[in-house]
């Protein structure tokens, strides 16, 4: 299996700027929300985020939060 390189960068990520690096089509809010809802339908992740101080309605992730964002769904 042939790894797959990216250059994305973890770093802290606002929610609508790392929305539309998943979703680049979509409007920013319609992008957020679609990010919103595969982060909360995903419980192992939520749970995760949550033990890195995640908290709804939080608007910034933190290095460490995109980093398990990006373990559960594979970088943007």
């Amino acid at each position: 299996m042939k790894e797959e390189k990216t250059d994305f960068v973890i770093k802290a990520y606002g929610l609508q700027e790392l929305a539309l690096l998943y979703f680049p089509s979509n409007t920013p809010g319609s992008a957020a929300g679609q990010l919103k809802k595969w982060l909360t339908v995903n419980k192992k992740l939520m749970a995760e985020l949550e033990q890195a101080d995640y908290y709804s309605g939080q608007r910034l992730f933190t290095p460490r939060q995109i980093a398990i964002i990006i373990e559960h769904l594979g970088p943007p």
